[in-house]
């Protein structure tokens, strides 16, 4: 297995996974009033039965131009895009943003995604940034528990960040230059 820069040949393979995924968990919100107190709070909830959902955004933006605040990675298996990460720089506030994160189904549980976040580490670090920010849906319990082993703490929430309206959970992580 290969990391490697991506370049627009790599376009078409990167749109052929299929982002959706599978869960049997959930974070779910809840909402609490006290006087002039409001206590939000999640809940880690097993669901009945797994559910797939499908991938809250789209994937148009990979077209995108290839700029030295953009980083795009692929993962290569036997000479086959399997999956890939794309990242962009705020600079301002020294802080890189996963606007995707995806691994082909049948790679999945096999550290790729976590080989993907490392490179994006490396290259933010180079850039000299210094946090990275990911978000997923409450729904999105792999991806919670990939950026959590992985180092990232959460860090907020939007609730009505995606066009469905689902809740998004915000993950960072950080560090010194």
């Amino acid at each position: 297995m290969q990391i490697r820069q991506a370049n627009y040949d790599d376009l078409d393979a990167c749109l052929a996974i299929d982002p959706s995924y599978i869960t049997d968990q959930v974070w779910q919100l809840a909402e609490q009033s006290r006087g002039e107190e409001t206590v939000f709070t999640f809940r880690q909830s097993h669901l009945p039965r797994p559910l797939r959902v499908a991938y809250p955004r789209t994937l148009e933006d990979l077209a995108a131009p290839l700029t030295e605040d953009r980083c795009w990675k692929v993962a290569e298996a036997d000479g086959k895009v399997v999956g890939f990460i794309d990242v962009v720089a705020a600079e301002w506030h020294k802080t890189g943003w996963i606007r995707h994160l995806v691994v082909d189904e049948m790679h999945r549980r096999r550290g790729i995604a976590t080989q993907l976040l490392r490179a994006a580490f490396t290259w933010a670090d180079m850039q000299g940034l210094q946090s990275l920010m990911a978000e997923c849906q409450t729904k999105n319990y792999p991806a919670i528990s990939l950026y959590r082993r992985n180092g990232y703490h959460f860090c907020g929430y939007n609730d009505r960040y995606y066009i469905n309206r689902d809740i998004a959970l915000f993950f960072c992580t950080t560090w010194r230059r």
